[in-house]
């Protein structure tokens, strides 16, 4: 059955089921794969959304912020916003503290957007939430980072970020494999790799287990190097805490030195990625293990399939904005279907920049299939909804799952479960 957030919506959702499975010319017919006002293409008064993401640097962040743009795209062509069009504006940081910076002045203060959707990046959060927060502008975010994307009042993300990921790897690892001890291998950015790997490390310490943490300057990286003083901590599993575009090298170096069987390997979700088999080929195969922070890439629900149609219809790659098949992707989609569906809910009166801070603020108990749990905005200066995932083992030529949805667990995380349960946040 489709999981959407309110039951009104499931008659449109059960003739979402039938776009795939029905001939051209009734899948005509079918509801738009994205909410809408419905009608012709929009052309009222447009209303501005910002986002901010990291393409241009060790790796490319941008993905959310494709599919996002591309769910704005269907929106805007099936009646907009109460008939107005999303007139998307996307910023590349560079992987830049100044450049990020920059950006979010120019997008919350010159353009006066009334949010961001689908930011991702590494920098960008830590430089930007006291202007979010001073702005009244909230940011409904999908690839988030670092630490201050999580504490921060006015963001929230759809992905669960690389806490409760490497966590899920890790606990999954010492159930399943057998792990005694980690070094998590991570990139050493103010509230991101050691923010990550001190979790885990607490996390392991508590289980009387054993953890440490290996730091490189992302810039300047000799991988290798970076590899073999994994190796020395003696650990008997490595973490390989990193964005794709680090972490591959980090693999490739290994199996240079043919060491794939001298140690258990986990990652977090950016190694899940359609492009990695290519990347990594069939060395690999039953031996590394990857946490999602979402659901499978082929995974067959509704909203699932709306998420492909979206991306494979509208979606484009750009300067500014990456479009491929991979988790970032689907939560720039969720974070665009909440966005979207929450200001077609308010009176249209209301959409301005407080109004849809207030209407956003007030979404809970969001469920949709591309998320493990319900999602909420939640109260206070935390936010992190998303702390469940699965566990995926990659085959040469793909991933296969080894354990379906589980929540992360860590003292971080404690008090942020223990608010769900006053405010009554249900569970799939």
């Amino acid at each position: 059955m489709p999981v959407f957030p309110r039951l009104r919506h499931l008659p449109a959702a059960w003739a979402l089921c039938l776009v795939v499975a029905l001939p051209a010319a009734a899948a005509a017919d079918a509801p738009p794969p994205c909410h809408a006002s419905g009608g012709p293409p929009a052309r009222g008064a447009p209303l501005l959304v910002g986002a901010i993401a990291g393409k241009t640097g060790p790796d490319d962040f941008s993905s959310a912020a494709a599919a996002a743009r591309a769910y704005f795209q269907c929106v805007n062509e099936h009646g907009g916003i109460h008939g107005r069009p999303v007139h998307y504006l996307v910023e590349d940081d560079k992987w830049n503290p100044e450049v990020a910076a920059q950006a979010g002045a120019r997008l919350v203060k010159d353009r006066g957007v009334l949010a961001l959707v689908g930011n991702g990046s590494v920098v960008e959060m830590r430089v930007n939430a006291k202007l979010y927060e001073q702005e009244g502008a909230v940011v409904i975010a999908s690839a988030c980072a670092v630490q201050e994307c999580f504490e921060s009042r006015n963001i929230v993300s759809t992905n669960a970020g690389p806490l409760p990921s490497n966590l899920g790897a890790v606990q999954w690892a010492v159930r399943t494999l057998g792990t005694r001890s980690v070094a998590c291998i991570s990139i050493n950015t103010p509230g991101g790799g050691s923010w990550t790997c001190d979790a885990v490390n607490r996390w392991l310490a508590g289980q009387g287990l054993k953890g440490t943490s290996v730091l490189f300057d992302a810039g300047s990286a000799d991988f290798t190097s970076v590899l073999l003083q994994a190796m020395a901590t003696g650990a008997d599993t490595l973490l390989v805490n990193l964005p794709a575009g680090l972490a591959v090298p980090i693999l490739k170096a290994a199996e240079e030195q043919d060491l794939r069987d001298q140690r258990r390997w986990i990652a977090p979700t950016p190694l899940y990625d359609l492009k990695i088999p290519a990347a990594l080929g069939p060395y690999w195969a039953g031996k590394l293990h990857v946490h999602a922070e979402l659901t499978r890439l082929d995974s067959d629900g509704p909203d699932a399939r709306r998420w492909r149609a979206v991306t494979d219809r509208w979606g484009r790659s750009d300067a500014v904005a990456t479009h491929r098949r991979d988790t970032f992707s689907q939560a720039g989609f969720v974070s665009a279907d909440i966005f979207t569906h929450t200001l077609l809910r308010m009176d249209p009166r209301d959409l301005h920049r407080a109004g849809v801070t207030r209407a956003l603020r007030a979404v809970r108990d969001w469920r949709t299939d591309l998320l493990c749990r319900p999602w909420y905005f939640g109260e206070g200066d935390r936010h992190l909804p998303n702390h469940a995932g699965l566990m995926l083992q990659y085959t040469g030529s793909g991933f296969r799952t080894v354990q379906d949805c589980f929540d992360a667990e860590s003292d971080y995380l404690a008090p942020i479960k223990a608010l769900e349960r006053q405010q009554g946040i249900g569970r799939r």
